[in-house]
């Protein structure tokens, strides 16, 4: 039995929560059955779009396989997203999301969007057990420092995480926004520090990629660069994140566990300090690389 279905949902409420952070509110009437495993559980939003209703988008098992061999043309576009909150009594789910320019199909339907909009959600359900694949932030039982660092694709899951850490959790929050007033965006955890920024008119990722190697020059201790797979983000993805045979933390025990998403090419920057530069434990370290730029993709 897959761990996984759609739920068909519609929108109840739109809040902006920042200039940048559109939070939508669905409901459906098997909301109760939608499973919420907690910190950064990715999801699959399917949007309705010129001549692809959400009737076009296959929903069994093997939906995928089915969505790839259909011609470009007639593909129901979907992107990933993080749960941002569950209220099973209510039948409701919070998902936050980037508001920007119009440049796909994700962004033309959050700039547009309308109370009673529908659109589908891949989700796991209150009967999955165990550890969610979706669920990318997997840190050693005992790690002295977590570091939380993205754009503002990543900053939702990174606020899920916030909220859900022991109080006693330590480590740097490390994000770039495209505004000033984003920064509010971010629930305060009493145990890290924030490093959080607008973009403004220097170049994309300039001062996440800055506050990442400062963060990690004070936490890491100093050790010797290790190997790491060159990948080509044009062609491949670049995600990884260090599991267990049975899905569980890499190690044991780490002085650092850095969480790393959002543009593929400042992540693989990121990455190739961390690893190869600074000599973390690749086994401490996830890479998430959500987009490119330049590319609409599912």
């Amino acid at each position: 039995m897959s761990v996984m279905r759609f739920f068909r949902v519609r929108v109840s409420r739109i809040t902006d929560v920042t200039p940048s952070f559109r939070r939508f509110t669905f409901v459906g009437d098997d909301l109760d059955q939608y499973g919420d495993p907690g910190y950064d559980q990715r999801v699959k939003v399917v949007f309705p779009a010129a001549g692809l209703p959400l009737d076009a988008m296959p929903t069994d098992e093997d939906w995928y396989t089915r969505w790839r061999a259909l011609p470009e043309g007639q593909r129901v576009p979907f992107r990933t997203y993080t749960t941002r909150a569950v209220r099973h009594a209510e039948r409701e789910v919070d998902i936050d999301m980037v508001s920007h320019e119009v440049s796909g199909p994700a962004s033309a339907w959050i700039a547009s969007a309308a109370e009673g909009d529908e659109v589908l959600i891949l989700a796991p359900t209150t009967a999955h057990r165990g550890i969610s694949p979706g669920v990318d932030f997997v840190p050693p039982r005992h790690t002295e420092n977590i570091l939380l660092a993205g754009d503002e694709t990543a900053a939702p899951a990174i606020a899920v995480i916030l909220e859900q850490l022991a109080p006693d959790a330590r480590g740097v929050v490390a994000v770039e926004v495209p505004h000033e007033e984003d920064a509010a965006y971010l629930p305060r955890h009493p145990g890290f520090d924030y490093v959080v920024a607008a973009r403004g008119e220097g170049p994309r990722h300039a001062h996440l990629v800055a506050a990442v190697e400062d963060a990690v020059e004070r936490l890491a201790p100093a050790g010797r660069g290790g190997e790491i797979e060159e990948i080509d983000i044009d062609e491949g993805i670049l995600w990884e994140v260090p599991r267990t045979a049975k899905g569980g933390a890499a190690l044991k025990r780490a002085p650092l566990y850095s969480w790393l998403a959002g543009e593929a090419g400042a992540i693989k920057a990121l990455r190739r300090h961390l690893v190869a530069e600074q000599g973390v434990d690749r086994r401490a370290v996830a890479f998430m690389g959500y987009w490119r730029l330049g590319r609409a993709e599912n």
